[in-house]
């Protein structure tokens, strides 16, 4: 494990408030990130001083959540949160305490955190106060829960997703009672709001090991946050081109594409609507014909209840519906599929076809592809020549067509959108003289 080394201000900080008589530490997740050698996002300080007490030492100071014993000091533009020390009471919603009580005891607070290895404190005096073994864990690569998983669970349902999500960003095994806590009390997720089961979902689809979805499918948290999604690790797949049901094929998608929050909630929803459009022939072959444009409305239905911005919807549910868009493997084919993507999805399309492909049988693959490296190329020699795909690229505009005399409204749309097909075709008519003559020979005003 690595050394702990403090920063300069976060010394000073529990420096201050030793030098006055109380305890304070480095605690959680920081602790954690730097025995593993990686650089800590923020950092949080755990202290016996009370919040008045806290403020009493500090120039600059923020009430941030003073009911729950938090102080946020301020250093320059860098804030660092101080907690007292406490003791939580009864979980009424399996998320927030009734009543917090405070202590004078380290190992107290730290017996209510979620897992040993966020159960960890640092000061340079002291050095590494480690009451559950969190170190043992790091170097086993093991998520358990500090005492009862039943209880610490049963406090807030949230742990059960931030322990598959620490799963994925650590790539670690989760241990076998914590485990089968996170399944009998997986139902308790219904409480959680739907904001932070996005952000667990997303942190968790956005980490190196995306594939642990599969332990939210197995502890039953999908069921309660995503039931879609079991109907696709329960949809077989009798078909040539396939050697996985639809939703381990999910699984192998995702994990074959790169990091990307767009491309990775992509890959999740590319496939979803295939449960229902599944439809067996006469030989037994499975069929999913209409599905792109069946996952393209359910994508966009579950990221609108799990509280997902606009931009992400559109984005997410438009690469759910492209995913199996046919592109003619010519300039001009690909310039059509680009037009119909837009431009910035095109590649992303791409990126989304590739990995579908590597989540396949291996029947055919080489041929899918070679043909998907041509649109590649394609769409390379389209972007270093500039051809025009969108009318806003066209050398006229509709203040031109008024000059040559149409009317205001949507005539002009209709005929620029004719005037770019011809351009898609043959974007060496893209300059302003030969789109007007093309405009007066095909008789469009």
């Amino acid at each position: 494990m690595n050394k702990i080394k403090l920063p300069e201000t976060v010394r000073k900080i529990i420096n201050t408030i030793t030098a006055a008589g109380y305890e304070a530490y480095a605690v959680g997740g920081c602790i954690r990130d730097m025995l593993l050698g990686k650089e800590p996002k923020d950092y949080d300080i755990t202290t016996s001083a009370k919040p008045e007490e806290v403020k009493a030492l500090f120039r600059r100071t923020i009430d941030t959540g003073i009911e729950h014993g938090t102080v946020t000091i301020m250093v320059k533009e860098t804030g660092y949160e101080v907690t007292t020390y406490r003791i939580d009471g009864k979980y009424e919603d399996s998320r927030h305490p009734s009543e917090v009580k405070f202590t004078r005891s380290l190992k107290e607070d730290l017996l209510r955190r979620d897992f040993t290895i966020n159960a960890m404190a640092y000061n340079d005096q002291d050095g590494l106060q480690d009451p559950f073994d969190g170190v043992s864990d790091l170097e086993k690569g093991i998520i358990r829960c500090v005492g009862d998983p039943m209880m610490r669970f049963g406090e807030d349902a949230l742990r059960i997703m931030r322990a598959v999500r620490f799963s994925a960003q650590l790539g670690y095994e989760i241990e076998t009672k914590t485990f089968e806590a996170m399944k009998a009390l997986s139902g308790t997720l219904e409480k959680i709001s739907k904001e932070r089961i996005q952000a667990e979902l997303e942190k968790l689809l956005c980490s190196d090991h995306p594939g642990n979805i599969r332990i939210a499918y197995e502890t039953g948290i999908t069921k309660v946050i995503m039931p879609e999604f079991d109907e696709m690790m329960q949809c077989e797949q009798n078909n040539p081109h396939h050697c996985y049901s639809v939703g381990e094929h999910t699984v192998h998608v995702v994990e074959n594409i790169e990091n990307d929050r767009y491309l990775r909630l992509g890959a999740l929803f590319h496939d979803i609507g295939k449960p229902e459009c599944k439809k067996t022939g006469e030989d037994g072959i499975d069929h999913f014909h209409g599905h792109p444009e069946v996952s393209r409305m359910m994508a966009r239905n579950i990221l609108r209840r799990l509280k997902f911005d606009n931009n992400t919807i559109k984005i997410v549910s438009e690469l759910a519906g492209f995913h199996d868009l046919y592109v003619d493997p010519t300039l001009k084919g690909v310039r059509k599929a680009m037009n119909k993507t837009g431009e910035d999805l095109f590649p992303m399309v791409l990126k989304i076809k590739y990995a579908d492909i590597m989540a396949q049988s291996d029947f055919k693959r080489e041929e899918k592809l070679d043909k998907l490296k041509i649109l590649n190329e394609l769409y390379e020699e389209i972007i270093k020549n500039k051809d025009c795909i969108t009318v806003k690229d066209l050398a006229i505009t509709g203040h031109d067509l008024i000059k040559m005399g149409v009317p205001e409204g949507p005539r002009i749309r209709q005929i620029l959108q004719k005037v770019l097909d011809e351009v898609i075709d043959d974007p060496s008519l893209n300059n302003r003289d030969s789109l007007i003559e093309l405009v007066k020979d095909r008789r469009l005003i």
